[in-house]
C-alpha cells in the first residue's frame, strides 16, 4: 500500500482513500497482485496451521480479496472484513470464494467467541494509529480491535498481521495494545537489511506463549528482479509448490524449509531425504 504522495493513511480515512480508482489498481496491476499474494503466503506460513487440514480463517482488511484467493487455493475457508465499499465491490466482481463483511475493525470484530482458527491481515492495522475524527483515539481503537480479535479466535490460534509502521513509536503503540488485550508474541521482520523487501509481521498467540518464528534474511537475485518487473498480462497467481510432485524429494525439501521458517525443529537434510522406500512384507 505505497503511495507516491506519501503514506496513504495520512491522506484521509481509508473508506475514502480506497475508492474505485484504487480498487481498480488492486485488480489490474500485476505487480501489486504479486506483492499482496506473496505477503499473504508468508502470513499463512507464519500461522503454522495443521498440514492438509482446512481451517476457518479471518482476513482483516481483505480489500479486493487477493489474500483471500490465496487462502482458498490453499484449501481454507475464510471471511473478509473491510471498511471500503469500493474494495468489497471489486472483490464481489472477482467472484471471491470467501464471505465479505463491510465494517470498521477499530470498532471491534463482530463475531462469536472462538469462531476462527486463525487470522491474517495485509497492510491494514497501521490505519488504526491515525485519528480521522475528534472522537478517534488510536490507543482505544487498537485495544477494541485486539480485544475483540482475541475473543473471536479459538484458544491457541495465531493472528499474523503484516503492517507498515511509520516509526518505532507507532509499532510500540500497536504491540502494547495487543499485549494488553491478552495476546503474546512479537514482531517478525523479514529482510531487515533491504530497503524495498523489508516487511513487518506482528505474530500474535491467543494461547500459551510459544517461541517466535525467525524472519527471512536473504533476498535472492530472482526476487529482486521480480520486484521491479512490470507486465501487462493478467496472470492468475499460482502457488510455487503446486508444481511439485507430492512426496517427491523436492516436495519434502520444500516442506522442511517451510517448517524451518516457521521456527519448528526439523531433521537435517541428507542424501536419503525424500527417498522412496521399498514396501515391507
Amino acid at each position: 500500500m505505497s503511495c507516491r504522495r506519501g503514506r496513504p493513511e495520512l491522506g484521509g480515512p481509508p473508506e475514502l482513500y480506497y475508492d474505485q480508482n484504487e480498487a481498480r489498481k488492486y485488480v489490474r496491476n500485476s505487480r501489486m497482485i504479486d506483492i499482496q499474494t506473496k505477503m499473504a503466503g508468508r502470513a499463512l506460513e507464519l500461522l503454522d496451521l495443521p498440514e492438509d487440514q482446512p481451517c476457518y480463517l479471518l482476513d482483516i482488511g481483505c480489500g479486493t480479496g487477493l489474500s483471500g484467493d490465496y487462502l482458498s487455493e490453499e484449501g481454507h475457508y475464510w471471511v473478509g472484513i473491510d471498511i471500503s465499499p469500493a474494495m468489497l465491490d471489486a472483490a464481489l466482481d472477482r467472484d471471491t470464494e470467501g464471505d465479505l463483511l463491510l465494517g470498521d475493525m477499530g470498532q471491534g470484530i463482530p463475531f462469536k467467541p472462538g469462531s476462527f482458527d486463525g487470522c491474517i491481515s495485509i497492510s491494514a492495522v497501521q490505519w488504526l494509529c491515525n485519528a480521522n475524527k475528534k472522537s478517534d483515539i488510536p490507543a482505544k481503537r487498537l485495544y477494541c480491535f485486539f480485544s475483540s480479535l482475541y475473543s473471536v479466535l479459538v484458544r491457541g490460534a495465531r493472528a499474523v498481521l503484516q503492517l507498515y509502521p511509520e516509526n518505532s513509536e507507532q509499532l510500540e503503540l500497536i504491540t502494547t495494545q495487543a499485549i494488553k488485550a491478552g495476546f503474546t508474541g512479537g514482531v517478525v521482520v523479514d529482510y531487515p537489511n533491504s530497503a524495498k523487501a523489508k516487511k513487518f509481521y506482528l505474530c500474535l498467540f491467543s494461547g500459551p506463549s510459544t517461541f517466535l518464528p525467525q524472519g527471512l534474511n536473504e533476498v535472492t537475485a530472482e526476487e529482486k528482479a521480480k520486484e521491479s518487473t512490470f507486465t501487462n498480462e493478467r496472470v492468475r497467481n499460482k502457488i510455487a509448490r503446486r508444481g511439485l510432485v507430492r512426496k517427491s524429494r523436492e516436495w519434502v525439501l520444500e516442506k522442511k524449509n517451510r517448517c524451518r521458517r516457521q521456527g519448528r525443529e526439523v531433521r537435517p537434510d541428507t542424501k536419503y531425504t525424500g527417498r522412496n522406500r521399498k514396501p515391507r512384507f
